[in-house]
């Protein structure tokens, strides 16, 4: 007897995440995996390392204190918060929850990669639908929705394209959705957004039974490491996660640092203004060197080369003077670099060692 796993987990490839060194360089700059350029607030290290004194204790189950702290920041219901190990989880958890073997699972072509590994981690139909000008294509996903379909995932800001729809349009989408089909709204980006018709979900998971969002610690709250995320649910929802969940999700540190984290309003709003100012900076500076970027709402931007190797070759130029970028090829778009938006110091080096390359080129 052999023991196999089920289907569908052989055909996902693991996730690689964005590199953080470069051989020969002694201290490299990591712009690979939208970091925030600020770090945490010190409030929330502060918080991490007073919770450090109590290791040998269980967590608080139920991650009172930060689902509160959530609940106080946006004026919701803490009993429709549930929090995670990361927002992965969270995305993960829904499809545990509500996906069966042959099931579809949609998301955009350029989606987050994860949306297809839950997909087939659980036996469903992966559904990746074409984008229009590296944008979710709503008449497209709607045309793919069947009876099958179960979870619609929508990144919203997308990365790595840094475009988003608009609160009409998500609402169009979930509009042409049938109740027992759930849109789920992955809103990682949502802090950075300054556009008037933008809206994270909120909203719509208030007034709908069949639309969650979720959020994360890891990019303006620079918690990446301690794995925080969180969703907002009908009640129903909230519960059925809450039965699946593992007890102790998460930790005592990432709870009190989180919850530190999101009550320090200047600290967000200084990682807010910085991203601002250099994110239009970095695109304005790098399309003046002949190279295409599209406009962005996150902390992040996608550069578009001439072809795959011009895209591979400035990876290696960047890499080797310690600049280290993210080869997006796992989401399709392999003539692509990303470049996170980094320090006053890290974005002047990426446009001067971009410059140089293009002169060689």
């Amino acid at each position: 007897m052999s023991l196999k796993p089920n289907p569908g987990i052989l055909e996902i490839t693991p996730y690689v995440g964005g590199r953080a060194g470069a051989h020969g360089v002694d201290e490299p700059v990591k712009l690979s995996s939208n970091e925030s350029a600020l770090g945490p607030s010190p409030a929330a290290v502060a918080a991490f390392r007073e919770a450090a004194m109590g290791l040998e204790f269980y967590p608080e189950g139920g991650a009172t204190v930060l689902r509160d702290a959530i609940a106080e920041t946006y004026g919701l219901d803490p009993s429709r918060i549930v929090c995670g190990n990361g927002s992965d989880e969270l995305l993960t958890l829904l499809a545990s929850a509500y996906v069966k073997p042959g099931d579809e699972v949609m998301f955009s072509a350029h989606g987050f990669i994860v949306y297809r590994m839950i997909a087939l981690s659980h036996a469903a139909v992966p559904v990746s639908v074409p984008e229009k000008n590296l944008r979710t294509d709503v008449d497209a996903m709607l045309a793919a929705v069947t009876p099958k379909t179960r979870i619609v995932y929508l990144a919203n800001p997308n990365n790595p394209t840094g475009s988003y729809l608009s609160h009409d349009e998500v609402r169009r989408l979930h509009a042409g959705l049938q109740p027992d089909t759930l849109l789920v709204l992955d809103a990682a980006y949502a802090e950075y957004v300054k556009r008037n018709d933008y809206e994270a979900g909120i909203e719509l998971v208030a007034n709908y039974s069949n639309v969650v969002m979720t959020r994360t610690f890891s990019k303006v709250y620079g918690l990446a490491s301690l794995r925080v995320g969180w969703a907002y649910c009908p009640a129903a929802v909230a519960d059925v996660l809450n039965r699946i969940r593992g007890p102790f999700n998460v930790n005592t540190p990432a709870q009190r640092a989180a919850a530190a984290a999101i009550r320090d309003r200047a600290h967000v709003d200084a990682s807010l203004a910085h991203n601002e100012n250099w994110l239009g900076w970095l695109i304005g500076n790098v399309r003046a060197l002949g190279l295409k970027v599209d406009d962005s709402v996150g902390n992040f931007a996608l550069i578009q080369f001439r072809d795959v190797k011009q895209a591979t070759d400035a990876d290696h130029f960047l890499t080797a003077r310690g600049l280290i970028l993210r080869g997006v090829t796992a989401y399709g778009l392999p003539h692509c670099l990303r470049v996170t938006v980094g320090s006053e110091r890290a974005n002047r080096r990426v446009v001067d060692a971009l410059r140089e390359f293009m002169g060689r080129t």
